[in-house]
């Protein structure tokens, strides 16, 4: 047979196999400082595709339709299957050479190996049953029948030692992890080259931290100096963030109140700490598509002169099933190769504690790295307790900061209950960046806050629409996209609405809208009535600024961000007018509920400012208190086994969803104003497949809806699936309201506080 194929079209096996490790050994370098031949990841790579040197393969991967052999599980046949064989012949080999300890840490191997097509598999009952398969056997005897060159087989002078594992077996599973990731991402980087050898780069590559730096440090020189209270204080905390940059690596908190310039200062807190300790990239983890969008925006805006590429927005998974995978879809899965990622905490933390290969492909680019949680009281309460365990390994072993970043900082340090089974096992040594949080707080207080009377005494949504509806200028917070559409339906007309069933082009002009009317009316331009029913996206990240702002009752968080929305610049001659009401309906089960449970148990009876930075404490207490911080079992799950190296990878990636309707799938609407736009896009996805570049530009035209009824509207025919994994709105005019966004049940998706 002639020389051996990785991929149609010519890719020299041996060439792929030797480049694959010396990328993936590259990737492992910021944790693994050995030789590079000596990696736990050069030999994974070196060996991952070994199968492929089998005659079936081999016949399959020139045939016309070969593009799609190396997928495994795409195409039929036992003959095709290749991932099996490095990693039996991992525990053959260091069995051999190592002994009982070799063939022990040989199951690392095979964790890698055999799972990077199909993902990380648990060992028992998973990858151990599928490596003593009779089927795996053959593959191996068939790879070594087919003569493989030596210097592909010999495992070098690697020794396998487990004790170099970061955070020993505490940290075993993430380890892994990090390996897989290194192993994928240089898969696929190797066979995108192939496949798109010779073809222009859509973009020319990302301007460097430096270079950003600098462009933050002229931008804000630029920005007029309004010598107002909120001005000055929005200065001073910048140069606090500037000045404790140089501070060590590790946790930080940055507790500044909403309007107090948090997103530009805890950016410049991250360029400047990246700076100052050699870090590779930011990370800006965001818990709502919609701020995303508007802080995405506000960067871009610093960024500007850099070029258009300055930053990747990562919220839509654009990921196939894997029965549905093919050469394109796997290559244009993200892997956060640019040193400004502005992205979600369902992406960020779902990346974590995944086992499929898209979604791990990212992390080993986590290592070194500032991760900013924006709104960090969103952490998901019933993961918290692996998130913060998570996050603990990636400060002490991966070189990474982590700045906590809210006007509502939750309670996370250690906490014992009475309970032991709800203790929460916390972060310490959380350094405050701004020296005196309290009298910053005080200084910017700017609204008066008036509780119900009754908190068991609901208000009717029509009650509610005339009170509003007697206000010149006001916004109301409600919880659910149910209520905002019942709402806005008995509003007078004109009534502006924001929800997430809005793509993200439209909720940003119906935002841009806002402000610019905002303005005019305090100028006196604009003598119209602006009235605007929200979700509880517009609660952060949203800078707009109402005299009046009226709040379904909800966490003590959500207050306090709705007050937010409320006298935010200060320009009233007296206090902003905060009004929270009992809607109609209770909020959902779950976080929304008990977190409205929380704010009750916290304000009733309070006889002194409600937004006081001291109730945080005793709100998250009472919150945290009420859930599970590990429902799902993660931590047992990830615990390693010393005798077997057994950990249940698969289950708990599973388990791990952050959003109660597991499988949610971006839809690409045709939104009216830049419908041509959309459709250039869509053209070319039709014509070339999926890429990064162009799904990250299709993302501000998507809305994420249940898989369900994506499904079924596909079957009605209302939508298309060009490629697997992304439907479009086949009907704009009639599917999407310039008004609502997306039509169909108004309850499409309830958010329980996290949206993709």
């Amino acid at each position: 047979m002639s020389t051996p194929w990785a991929h149609s079209g010519g890719h020299l096996l041996a060439e792929h196999l030797n480049q694959v490790a010396a990328l993936a050994a590259d990737f492992s370098q910021p944790f693994d400082a050995t030789e590079p031949t000596l990696r736990w990841a050069y030999l994974a790579g070196l060996w991952h595709d070994l199968g492929k040197y089998r005659p079936g393969f081999q016949r399959y991967v020139r045939l016309a339709d070969g593009e799609n052999a190396h997928i495994e599980g795409k195409v039929g046949g036992r003959e095709k299957t290749h991932s099996a064989a490095g990693a039996l012949w991992a525990l053959q080999q260091l069995g051999t050479t190592h002994g009982a300890q070799g063939k022990l840490a040989a199951h690392v191997l095979a964790y890698l190996i055999a799972g990077h097509h199909v993902g990380l598999d648990d060992w028992h009952q998973g990858l151990q049953l599928r490596l003593r398969h009779p089927d795996s056997a053959q593959e191996l005897k068939e790879t070594l029948a087919a003569n493989p060159p030596a210097e592909v087989l010999s495992p070098g002078s690697f020794t396998p030692d487990l004790r170099v594992i970061p955070g020993g077996a505490e940290g075993f599973a993430l380890w892994v992890r990090m390996l897989f990731s290194c192993l994928v991402d240089a898969d696929f980087l190797d066979t995108e080259a192939h496949f798109d050898a010779g073809k222009p780069a859509h973009r020319t590559g990302f301007a460097t931290l430096g270079q950003m730096r600098a462009a933050f440090d002229a931008h804000m020189a630029a920005l007029p100096a309004a010598n107002t209270l909120v001005n000055r204080l929005r200065a001073d905390v910048l140069r606090q963030c500037r000045a404790q940059a140089a501070l060590p690596k590790g946790f930080f908190s940055l507790t500044v109140p909403t309007g107090g310039g948090k997103t530009l200062s805890s950016l410049a807190f991250a360029l400047e700490h990246a700076q100052a300790h050699g870090q590779r990239r930011i990370i800006y983890a965001i818990p709502y598509i919609s701020i995303i969008e508007q802080t995405a925006d506000v960067f871009r805006n610093v960024f500007h002169g850099l070029g258009d590429e300055v930053l990747v927005e990562h919220h839509s998974q654009f990921d196939a099933a894997e029965k549905d995978e093919t050469a394109r879809s796997r290559l244009a899965c993200e892997n956060w190769d640019a040193p400004l990622v502005v992205t979600t905490n369902v992406q960020l933390f779902e990346s974590l504690f995944a086992a499929k290969t898209s979604r791990c492909r990212k992390l080993h680019n986590l290592v070194g790295s500032v991760i900013v949680l924006d709104e960090a009281q969103q952490l998901p309460p019933d993961f918290l307790q692996p998130i913060l365990d998570v996050l603990r390994l990636l400060v002490a072993h991966y070189g990474v900061t982590v700045v906590l970043c809210t006007a509502t900082q939750p309670a996370l340090a250690s906490t014992t209950y009475f309970d032991a089974h709800k203790n929460l096992r916390g972060l310490e040594n959380v350094r405050e960046i701004i020296d005196h949080p309290d009298a910053l707080f005080d200084a910017l207080q700017r609204v008066q806050v008036e509780l119900p009377a009754d908190w068991t005494t609901p208000t009717p949504w029509a009650d509610l629409a005339a009170q509003l509806g007697a206000e010149d200028c006001v916004l109301a917070i409600v919880n659910t996209r149910k209520a905002a559409r019942e709402l806005q339906r008995l509003m007078p007309e004109g009534t502006l609405h924001l929800s997430a069933l809005m793509c993200g082009a439209h909720r940003k002009d119906v935002i841009a809208e806002i402000k610019q009317r905002l303005q005019a009316k305090r100028e006196g331009r604009d003598l119209r009535p602006l009235r605007v029913v929200s979700t509880q996206l517009v609660e952060a990240g949203v800078d707009i600024d109402f005299p009046v702002v009226y709040r379904a009752l909800a966490g003590l968080d959500s207050i306090v961000q709705a007050a937010g929305r409320c006298n935010r610049e200060g320009r009233l001659p007296g206090m902003g007018r905060v009004v929270v009401f009992v809607p109609p309906e209770k909020p959902p089960l779950g976080h929304l509920r008990k977190g409205a449970d929380a704010c009750i148990a916290t304000l009733q009876g309070q006889a002194h400012n409600p937004l006081a930075r001291g109730l945080f404490t005793h709100y998250f207490t009472e919150f945290y208190h009420s859930v599970d911080l590990d429902k799902h079992g993660i931590v047992g799950l990830l615990k390693v086994e010393p005798r077997t190296l057994a950990v249940q990878f698969r289950t708990a990636a599973q388990a791990f969803r952050l959003i109660d309707d597991q499988d949610s799938v971006p839809v690409v609407v045709r939104y009216a104003p830049q419908r041509n736009t959309i459709d250039k896009l869509l053209n070319i996805l039709a014509a070339e497949g999926p890429q990064r570049w162009l799904t990250r530009k299709l993302q501000r035209y998507t809305v994420s809806i249940p898989k369900w009824k994506a499904d079924k509207m596909l079957q009605q025919g209302d939508l298309l699936l060009p490629v697997p994994g992304l439907y479009v709105l086949a009907d704009a005019d009639n599917l999407y309201s310039s008004i609502l966004g997306l039509a169909g049940d108004a309850d499409l998706y309830q958010p329980g506080g996290f949206v993709l």
